[in-house]
């Protein structure tokens, strides 16, 4: 049986809806990434967080998680104010920006339409979430974005979703000693209606940083 590895292919065929998705944008904007966007950050990471799924104008165009969409500047900007990441962050994957001791990727590695994966397309990325935590020996956190990114990891774990409801600042224990804690989503929405806030993010990170450096 072949491993699966820790990245999905840049032009993966699983998903028919996403590749059709992805075939269009790249009939539209040649010049952009359009595929399955890589993590990002340090190999030797102890804190991994986890999103939803790239945003067609954000890591689909970019190839970088998180870069060209505004839940970037967000993320990114509370990462280097915890000591988490160095250089400045210009949205842009050629600024020189990197993390220190963490790493971020995604539940589904390939834009889906209206930023909304169905079941099945986030069953099927599943196992490369699996590889990439596996691959990743010394993570002993790991931020969940969102209730979708929530649930996924706890799959991957191999875990049922009633293992732990998801909800902001909930944490649960993983095998192999790691910590779960969850955020709402850093997207524009949940911080224009103030769901989630600047203060409120920073606090919920440095929470799972602190679990992670233990």
């Amino acid at each position: 049986m072949n491993k699966i590895p820790a990245e999905a292919p840049k032009a993966c065929s699983l998903c028919p809806r996403l590749v059709a998705y992805r075939e269009a944008n790249a009939r539209a904007e040649p010049a952009w990434f359009n595929g399955a966007a890589p993590s990002f950050g340090d190999p030797d990471a102890r804190l991994l967080i986890v999103g939803l799924a790239p945003g067609r104008t954000g890591a689909n165009r970019t190839g970088r998680p998180f870069t060209g969409d505004y839940a970037g500047d967000l993320l990114y900007g509370t990462l280097k104010k915890l000591v988490l990441a160095e250089g400045d962050y210009r949205a842009d994957p050629a600024d020189g920006f990197t993390l220190k001791g963490a790493m971020i990727t995604n539940a589904v590695r390939c834009a889906p339409p209206e930023n909304k994966p169905t079941p099945e397309e986030i069953a099927t990325c599943r196992p490369f979430l699996a590889a990439r935590i596996a691959a990743l020996p010394r993570v002993r956190a790991i931020l969940a974005l969102g209730s979708i990114a929530h649930e996924s990891v706890l799959r991957a774990h191999k875990l049922k979703p009633a293992h732990a409801k998801f909800s902001h600042g909930g944490e649960a224990a993983l095998p192999g000693g790691r910590a779960l804690v969850s955020s709402y989503h850093c997207s524009r929405y949940n911080t224009q209606t103030r769901r989630l806030t600047a203060e409120m993010f920073e606090t919920v990170m440095a929470r799972a940083k602190a679990l992670a450096f233990v």
